[in-house]
């Protein structure tokens, strides 16, 4: 099956948009509070969904659970 980009709808490309920098928000401001790399964390938010944010939840899990031992 093959998609193509100007086959969607404004308002999919508005979902992808708020998707986008919703996760991108998050990561920046989660990252920032935890002590992480939050620039990095908020770029890579900006660029695909939600491979970032799976990514990080677990990563940051591991660091947690790594700084309590």
């Amino acid at each position: 099956m093959t998609t193509n980009p100007e086959t969607l709808p404004w308002y999919g490309w508005m979902v992808i948009v708020l998707l986008l920098f919703a996760q991108s928000t998050w990561l920046f401001l989660d990252a920032g509070k935890n002590g992480h790399r939050r620039w990095f964390w908020g770029i890579w938010g900006l660029i695909q969904v939600p491979t970032p944010l799976v990514i990080y939840v677990l990563w940051s899990k591991w660091m947690k659970r790594g700084r309590d031992s």
